[in-house]
């Protein structure tokens, strides 16, 4: 591998963490992932079941 694909791999890599770590913050704070209020969502007891 030459260093240009190592550092295209880190920064996707960094990016894909920082994704899972923000959703894992989200999801202990009681938020959703989703954006739209979850009022007339299907699924919104399996997303806030706890509430």
């Amino acid at each position: 591998m030459n260093w240009q694909t190592i550092v295209v791999l880190a920064v996707v890599a960094i990016i894909f963490a920082a994704i899972i770590i923000k959703g894992i913050k989200n999801k202990k704070e009681g938020k959703s992932s989703c954006s739209c209020g979850c009022s007339g969502c299907a699924n919104k007891d399996y997303c806030h079941s706890g509430k």
